[in-house]
């Protein structure tokens, strides 16, 4: 070949080679994620959130940090605008959630008391929470935000971990019925979230809220005055699925039908090796996390919930012995819970409906995706269980955490599964380890998507010392609680800047409030948490070659969310031609340096 012929081959081979990279990236960029999935303050770690793939997070905004002094005073360094600017461009939604009464502005002067001038008209100048909603609608509906929670777990009753407003039920309803009409009017768009409840800590809230509303001549031509209901629910994967059924049943006795989002979900572990916490109760290890979020999301999505988000994705500067959520710890390296969920967001992300089928021994919860069907099924007793699956294909993809796929070959029309027993120790909270089977129904490649292959195992990107606007660097406090030696409640929600003088960055840490006391009574969590598995005297041996097809099924239709792999195509062939290119590289100069 003459040498202006391997060069030009070169330039073309380097071309297509570049193109390759380019069309990666774009189509990593138009994989949109599925807004169902979230994640709460993902901002810290953004990287990890375009890899997770998540669709929504949660913000929080203090009233107290955003006009700390008074009406004048507008913070915008707590929620920083290159945060909504992140999440905007990888396609990710922001929910914010308001709470915290700015002292000047509360009746008692606390952050859990009720605004001043609360039940005045929305007009009148002495509303001080109409006039707040109306600034915070107009700045943060221009940045993105039209998602908002008000206020955050109402039911927890002063004294108890976690309390932060000390209004009745009465008031809430009249807090609620303010915002949604002042966030309305100012962004027709906004949809108005009651504020996230944890059932547990007074489960005929919800119930009383509803009956007010129901009572109220103006609400229902004013869509009761909220479009979603908010839940958080932890620790126990069977309350997934009982607590939404109740919550549907109370608003049905109301003739209202509001989507629910579950907005916190985890099982924070106690006993990871490299992050211990002294916890006596709800004992969870880093396997159980992982195989909770799997849990709660597939059961959540099955029984109905609209959207779900994890909480969280980094403990950020956590104390060690703190309570710790995150799927990344506050050491930024990678718990399973990751890969669990990202799996997740691969495996069952943009399904188009899905179906339930309900065994006292076990559940299966079956996906359906263009060009695949992805079954997710685990026992719900300390048994193993023996389950038939039936088949579509010849054969199917067995993912289980930490192993790498295996196959499953059809027989007589069903797959064949052994779903390992629940890990009990006093009380069992999880379900045991689930297996996740992934049918490919056509020629797809959206399969080989599906597990997450990652080996990270810590995060690169430090947030200690971030820069912050002007210049300075933000050191963050975190507002930990202790109660005999066990943190009593679940803490280290973002962490805020406050600018209180020129030049100067106070940051304050946010809290998040669940109670995990050891004793019940004393973190808020009722003795009726405590619930057992579902009894039967049925064993696994009895329902082995099952077919669940004879078990109760719902099936619940969502919309489509696309998601594609075609760019990993690109990337491997851009490998494969950089080696080439290499090649050919040495074997051009080799021919130069002989001529």
């Amino acid at each position: 070949m003459p040498e202006m012929s391997k060069r030009q081959f070169l330039l073309i081979l380097e071309l297509f080679l570049a193109l390759s990279a380019l069309g990666t990236g774009q189509l990593r960029a138009q994989t949109t994620p599925d807004k169902r999935f979230g994640l709460t303050e993902v901002f810290w770690l953004p990287e990890e959130a375009a890899d997770l793939n998540v669709g929504w997070e949660r913000i929080l905004f203090y009233w107290r940090e955003i006009q700390p002094e008074g009406p004048d005073d507008w913070n915008t360094l707590h929620v920083r605008e290159e945060w909504l600017d992140e999440a905007e461009s990888q396609g990710r939604e922001v929910v914010g959630l308001i709470k915290n009464t700015a002292p000047w502005a509360s009746e008692d002067g606390t952050e859990a008391g009720l605004p001043k001038g609360l039940y005045l008209p929305v007009e009148d100048p002495n509303n001080l929470w109409a006039n707040y909603l109306r600034r915070l609608t107009d700045y943060y509906s221009q940045h993105g935000v039209h998602h908002w929670i008000i206020w955050n777990e109402p039911e927890i009753s002063e004294g108890t971990y976690g309390f932060e407003f000390a209004g009745s039920t009465d008031d809430y309803y009249q807090l609620l019925k303010t915002a949604y009409r002042v966030i309305r009017e100012r962004d027709p768009d906004a949809v108005v979230h009651l504020a996230g409840l944890t059932y547990w800590h007074d489960p005929t809230f919800l119930d009383r809220l509803l009956a007010i509303a129901a009572a109220d001549p103006e609400a229902a031509e004013q869509n009761y005055f909220f479009d979603a209901i908010s839940l958080h629910i932890y620790f126990r994967t069977e309350t997934v699925r009982s607590i939404i059924d109740e919550v549907n049943d109370i608003q049905g006795r109301y003739g209202i039908n509001k989507p629910i989002w579950i907005n916190e979900t985890n099982a924070p572990p106690n006993r990871d090796p490299e992050w211990p916490v002294d916890r006596p109760r709800f004992n969870i290890d880093l396997d159980q996390q992982a195989w909770f979020i799997i849990q709660a999301v597939a059961l959540g999505f099955g029984s109905g919930a609209e959207r779900i988000s994890v909480y969280k994705l980094l403990d950020i500067h956590l104390p060690p012995g703190g309570e710790s959520f995150g799927l990344v710890r506050p050491d930024y390296s990678r718990r399973p819970a990751y890969d669990a969920y990202k799996m997740l967001t691969r495996c069952i992300g943009g399904f188009e409906a899905v179906s339930m089928a309900v065994d006292p021994l076990f559940y299966q919860i079956t996906f359906e995706q263009p060009g695949m069907l992805t079954h997710v099924a685990w026992s719900r007793t300390p048994a193993e269980s023996a389950i038939q699956v039936e088949a579509t294909a010849e054969s199917a993809s067995l993912i289980r955490l930490n192993e790498n796929p295996s196959e499953v070959e059809k027989e007589n029309g069903h797959y064949s599964l052994l779903l390992p027993g629940q890990r009990c120790d006093e009380e069992c909270l999880v379900g045991g380890e689930p297996l996740v089977l992934v049918e490919a129904t056509d020629d797809s490649s959206h399969v080989m998507s599906c597990v997450s292959y990652s080996e990270v195992d810590s995060v690169e990107e430090a947030v200690d010392g971030m820069i912050v606007e002007g210049g300075e660097t933000a050191d963050v406090v975190h507002d930990g609680k202790e109660t005999d030696g066990f943190t009593s409640g679940y803490f280290g929600d973002q962490n805020r800047s406050l600018a209180t003088a020129p030049g100067t960055i106070e940051t304050m840490a946010g809290e998040q409030e669940h109670a995990a006391n050891s004793e019940p009574t004393a973190a808020g969590l009722p003795e009726n948490i405590i619930e057992s598995a579902p009894a039967t005297s049925e064993s696994a041996a009895e329902v082995a070659g099952q077919n669940l097809a004879t078990a109760d099924e719902t099936t619940v239709v969502t919309s489509p969310q696309g998601t594609g792999v075609i760019g990993l195509w690109f990337l491997a062939a851009g490998l494969v031609l950089a080696v080439v290119v290499s090649f050919l590289r040495y074997f051009a100069g080799t021919g130069r340096r002989h001529d």
